[in-house]
């Protein structure tokens, strides 16, 4: 499983994401605004006198060269981007001209005033406006000038100062420019640049939501998506499925989660599998290993019920014998299917209890000295001077201890020799059966503990019948229930060999039962 890291962790890779999200738009809004309100008041910072005396100035000139020019449509072009508003009014005409909205109320009515010479109580002072002192004449907007005279008045009611100048053209007075004393309100900038932040903050925000998604949520949206097929292909049948592990984060601790399940199902569908494979091949090799017998015995009683066939006595006798022996083979075939059965299964109870070496092994020789006899076969048995004493069930070990030593004998040559030696491994207590046989071909040497497996079908070189084919799975099995081990193997220069490994008495007994 990935190391999950809590910078890795999905959570927190929102919250961070989102947060530097929502600090980069309020930086880009800001230096946005900033932006915007230079570009629409960056030429505001004159003074209303300056933007007053510059207006004046250029209408004069305008007016000078071409006394018909479109004076709104010249303020509107010039003065509208980044200007603070005023307005003009022109002698004998009631129009009035302003570069911008909004215009201070009464600002059009105090210019117009100040145009006809009323000056709220004082009159008009051309050709210029005093301010404390006035400038001399023949300054800007005297006579034969082209600039304006400029004042100071109060504004619109007397309630703000106002800047004036003189449009001038050929040394007459034909118009006045005034300009606010105070700067435009704040609800002037805002409805100004409102529009703009508003669509740049929502393409900024849509944009950088789209970066976001795309860094943080794909990714992961991607892993997701394999989670989604793999647990499909899980509902759907198939065990075989797998989920992206990588990322570190929840989405990965999901996927880790999901894959241990989808191997341990499949890993239980495959046992199940083999399971079921095993039960049939079960039943088959059973129905195949009863019915040789059966026939054999069937068809004997069928010969000797038929009444038109005469049979002698000896004939008869020997024909009850095989019957007999038929008989006895099959009780054995389903007793030892039986026995493996309770085995395996765990139906058979094992009584543990410290087991002495030597009694096994003299036990197994006494049994089948009378074979041994018959064939000249010698079986030598050693059990080194430091062996333990084996914690186990001492019937059970001396069964499997008869089968492999049956199993020896059975597939060796007349003359030949049988050992069995016992010694200490570690915390084990070792025994091997070694015979001087042909030895098992290595192809059959994996299945020479499968049940019903035929020991004569891989040992060439005997003619002695072999058993059920039971003994060895039988062996197996009473040695894993004490909690050890078993294997067959060859040996170098002829014969085979039979290991077992069976706990000690002093380290076995909490296994007990």
């Amino acid at each position: 499983m990935p190391e999950r890291r809590w910078y890795r962790s999905l959570y927190w890779r929102i919250a961070i994401g989102y947060v530097a999200l929502l600090a980069v738009l309020l930086l880009m809004q800001t230096g946005l605004a900033i932006w915007m309100t230079d570009r629409v008041w960056g030429r505001a910072s004159r003074t209303p006198a300056q933007l007053a005396e510059l207006a004046a100035a250029d209408l004069s000139s305008q007016l000078t060269a071409n006394p018909s020019f479109d004076i709104q449509q010249h303020l509107r072009d010039r003065y509208r981007s980044g200007y603070q508003p005023f307005v003009v009014v022109v002698d004998g005409d009631p129009r009035t001209y302003s570069n911008r909205d909004p215009i201070p109320p009464n600002l059009f009515r105090e210019a117009r005033r100040r145009l006809r010479g009323e000056l709220g109580g004082r009159e008009f002072e051309p050709p210029f406006f005093r301010r404390g002192g006035g400038g001399p004449p023949g300054g800007p907007g005297g006579p034969g000038g082209t600039g304006g005279g400029r004042g100071r008045g109060t504004g619109p009611d007397n309630s703000a100062p106002a800047e004036f100048a003189e449009v001038v053209v050929g040394g007459n007075r034909v118009g006045i420019v005034a300009v606010p004393g105070n700067p435009p309100p704040l609800s002037v900038s805002l409805r100004e640049t409102a529009p703009t932040l508003a669509i740049a903050g929502v393409a900024l925000l849509g944009a950088g939501s789209a970066i976001v998604a795309f860094l943080i949520f794909r990714p992961t949206r991607r892993r997701l998506q394999t989670l989604e097929h793999a647990a499909r292909g899980l509902g759907e049948g198939r065990s075989d499925v797998h989920a992206d592990e990588s990322g570190g984060d929840e989405v990965s601790a999901l996927s880790v989660t999901f894959n241990a399940m989808a191997r341990d199902l499949h890993a239980r569908a495959t046992a199940l599998a083999q399971s079921d494979r095993a039960r049939r091949q079960l039943l088959a090799d059973v129905s195949h290993e009863l019915m040789t017998p059966l026939s054999a015995i069937r068809g004997y009683v069928e010969t000797l019920t038929m009444r038109e066939l005469r049979i002698d006595e000896p004939t008869r006798a020997k024909y009850l014998e095989i019957v007999e022996e038929e008989t006895h083979k099959l009780e054995a075939i389903i007793g030892d299917l039986l026995d493996l059965a309770r085995l395996e299964g765990g139906g058979d109870t094992i009584d543990f209890e410290p087991v002495l070496v030597d009694d096994l092994l003299r036990r197994v020789a006494d049994r089948h000295r009378p074979a041994l006899l018959g064939r000249g076969i010698t079986l030598t048995t050693t059990a080194a001077a430091n062996t333990p004493l084996i914690w186990g069930d001492a019937d059970r070990l001396e069964q499997a201890l008869q089968n492999v030593a049956a199993n020896a004998i059975r597939h060796t040559p007349d003359g030949g020799t049988v050992t069995l030696r016992a010694e200490p491994l570690d915390d084990r207590v070792k025994i091997a059966i070694s015979d001087s046989g042909p030895g098992i071909p290595a192809e059959h040497l994996p299945h020479v503990f499968d049940r019903f497996y035929k020991a004569d079908t891989s040992r060439a070189g005997t003619h002695v019948p072999s058993g059920s084919g039971l003994g060895l799975s039988i062996v197996q099995a009473i040695v894993h229930r004490h909690g050890g081990e078993v294997w067959a193997d060859n040996i170098a220069g002829g014969g085979a060999v039979f290991t077992l490994l069976l706990p000690a008495a002093k380290t076995a007994h909490p296994a007990a039962g």
